[in-house]
């Protein structure tokens, strides 16, 4: 009767079936000098697990990791790159700014007359692109109300 109740036993224990008592009973039965001929291909498993459940772990766990070292690297280089380019931006908007002399009443009139003509001419170029613009909105607006008549 035992034999077969460690037979349903082990049967359970594959199906996922068993308590904690009843593994238990299967690893005292397994761990007896006495298991039948039949079920010594299980004996390797149970006493496997009997023997890891006394194993501690005594190996050191490093606390620094090298992860660390390349998130730096890689902060630091991101900064970097950020500081590039705002200095890149000031430093093409200060030459735009130095584009045109600054004149006052001594100065020579035909150059002043001269750099007040080169932005005159700027605005005049950014004015026609800002017409072009509002071109396309009275083409559209005219077109629209062709098709819906008020």
């Amino acid at each position: 009767m035992a034999l077969d109740r460690i037979e349903n036993l082990i049967n359970k224990y594959f199906e996922g079936e068993t308590s904690i008592a009843e593994e238990k009973e299967l690893n005292v039965y397994f761990s007896s000098l006495d298991v039948a001929q039949h079920l010594k291909q299980y004996q390797p498993i149970f006493g496997y697990f009997s023997k890891a459940s006394t194993e501690q772990f005594t190996a050191k766990i490093p606390l620094q990791t090298k992860r660390r070292n390349v998130v730096a690297w890689l902060s630091i280089a991101a900064s970097v790159v950020v500081l590039l380019g705002v200095g890149t931006l000031i430093y093409l908007d200060s030459n735009k700014a130095s584009q045109f002399v600054n004149c006052n009443s001594e100065d020579n009139p035909e150059k002043v007359m001269q750099e007040t003509q080169k932005a005159l001419a700027l605005v005049s170029e950014k004015l026609n692109t800002g017409i072009e613009s509002v071109s396309y909105i009275n083409e559209y607006e005219s077109t629209k109300n062709r098709i819906f008549k008020k």
